[in-house]
């Protein structure tokens, strides 16, 4: 598939695009998280419990990626297992540390909710050749690096 003809755009708009995208999906992310009975930030460390996968995180892993401190993330995976998303299971390496599993039941809650979002999405990207889906995914990738840097130098939590 060719690519159709875009608009010319600025580096000013596209950030003021991006912009208006990151406040329309923080929105979005409120509404969810209250649709699944979550707070934001739960929903957030939920995501990251389930893009692990087989590869389970640990506590501080999820505190890392969710930026609060080891502390505040076990509250969160206290409200997610009493809330029937998590499980904890012990570390089989190191039995100081435990992992955190998905529950099955919750992972499909949360996905019934985003699958038509994510299948909108899907039909967007079907409006792009496949070089410029190259080149958004080349975008996304690295300004997330950027701002998770961004985010380690000027929001640390420790």
């Amino acid at each position: 598939m060719q690519g159709k003809p875009r608009p010319a755009a600025t580096p000013e708009q596209a950030l003021s695009a991006m912009d208006h995208l990151i406040a329309t999906h923080l929105v979005g992310q409120h509404e969810i998280a209250q649709q699944v009975g979550l707070s934001v930030t739960d929903l957030t460390c939920f995501a990251y419990v389930i893009e692990a996968g087989e590869n389970l995180p640990t506590a501080g892993d999820l505190a890392a990626r969710v930026h609060v401190t080891t502390g505040a993330v076990t509250g969160i995976l206290n409200r997610l297992e009493r809330a029937g998303y998590i499980t904890r299971r012990p570390d089989p390496t190191d039995r100081r540390r435990i992992r955190v599993a998905a529950q099955p039941a919750a992972v499909a809650r949360v996905r019934e909710v985003y699958e038509p979002y994510y299948a909108r999405l899907t039909e967007l990207f079907a409006n792009y050749s496949p070089d410029e889906i190259a080149v958004l995914n080349d975008w996304f990738t690295r300004a997330s690096a950027l701002a998770a840097d961004y985010l380690e130098e000027h929001c640390r939590t420790d």
